[in-house]
């Protein structure tokens, strides 16, 4: 199988060179648009309870990057794995956990995911193959190798998705994962999310080469660009990505480009870019108006629409409820699931 085409766009939405993205069904983009929409909700409902106070601790929000997991996980079949890093709310719903058990541990309460012990950044579930949420730069990349060269050792056909940001790109240890995954041909696809930001420092600022699908070429790893903004693009990159690592010719790097709207955290002001940048990509670009609006030129109704909006806002405040009558963890909990 030969290597995909590599994209030449260098903004979020900007037209690629292999042309448009193949078309969705109305299933597809049904199915996109609410997965994408529940995202968007729960990041906005806890954004509203961080600032009120019941959930503490770091919170960082994937509000304008939706596109990108859910389109990633479209392409991946139960058993694949998943890892990512801080950011990481949306891939946990995008894998299929509950929504009031990642809020739950939002807000430090027993039914979460973590048992109220983890927090945002620290959640897990082998039931949906989500490996958490870790919060070293960078740490996750060897670990969704070592998940990668499990599936080689076991001979299954399953494949590791690592994700991580345009910052952690210049970690030392993603480079000795880079050269270890090629020598052992193991499926592993590096998803690498391209904010543009990192923490809060241009790419352009913090990066020699900012063409992050290039940053294999040294270790003979494939890589390709691609509309972040663009479900439907993620999906088709996705979809190459993982036929290359099923096949046994090793790993294969995607680079989402995408945006934030909000700070790197929720401490974060961003006044490093302006109002007018972050508004010109929210009315051009956003991956959930992009496809409403593909649907709503397929002549599905207004009404049908907002219907999906209704259930997915029920689903998130009913997990805010429960995060908040939820009883906290008991104290003896201090001592469970720790290494001594």
């Amino acid at each position: 199988m030969a290597a995909p085409k590599k994209s030449v766009a260098k903004e979020p939405g900007q037209e690629k060179a292999n042309g448009s993205p193949p078309e969705f069904t109305k299933a597809q983009e049904l199915a996109a648009l609410r997965d994408m929409l529940l995202i968007r909700r729960f990041e906005e409902k806890a954004g509203q309870l961080y600032g009120m106070g019941a959930i503490g601790g770091f919170c960082h929000l994937y509000i304008g990057q939706e596109a990108v997991v859910v389109g990633m996980q479209m392409a991946l079949k139960k058993g694949d794995q998943v890892i990512t890093g801080y950011r990481d709310h949306g891939h946990m719903l995008a894998c299929g956990m509950d929504a009031n058990g990642v809020m739950a541990e939002l807000t430090g309460r027993r039914g979460g995911y973590s048992k109220g012990k983890g927090g945002s950044m620290h959640m897990f579930s082998m039931e949906k193959n989500f490996y958490g949420g870790h919060g070293i730069v960078g740490a996750q990349v060897s670990l969704g190798t070592g998940l990668a060269f499990a599936n080689r050792y076991r001979g299954n056909d399953f494949v590791s998705v690592a994700y991580f940001g345009d910052g952690a790109s210049n970690q030392g240890q993603v480079y000795e994962s880079f050269n270890m995954a090629e020598l052992w041909k193991l499926p592993v696809i590096y998803v690498i999310e391209n904010n543009r930001y990192a923490m809060g420092t241009s790419v352009t600022r913090s990066s020699a080469l900012t063409d992050f699908s290039k940053r294999g070429a040294s270790f003979n790893i494939p890589g390709q660009q691609v509309d972040g903004m663009d479900v439907r693009a993620v999906k088709a990159a996705g979809d190459e990505a993982v036929a290359w690592c099923r096949a046994g010719k090793g790993p294969f790097i995607l680079e989402m480009q995408t945006y934030r709207y909000r700070g790197h955290s929720m401490s974060d002001p961003a006044k490093y870019r302006t109002r007018e940048e972050v508004e010109k990509i929210r009315t051009d670009q956003d991956p959930i108006e992009q496809v409403r609006n593909r649907l709503l030129a397929a002549k599905v109704s207004e009404q049908e629409l907002k219907a999906i909006d209704a259930e997915v806002r029920a689903i998130v405040n009913a997990s805010a409820d429960f995060a908040q009558r939820d009883p906290e963890p008991d104290p003896s909990e201090l001592w469970t699931d720790i290494y001594r």
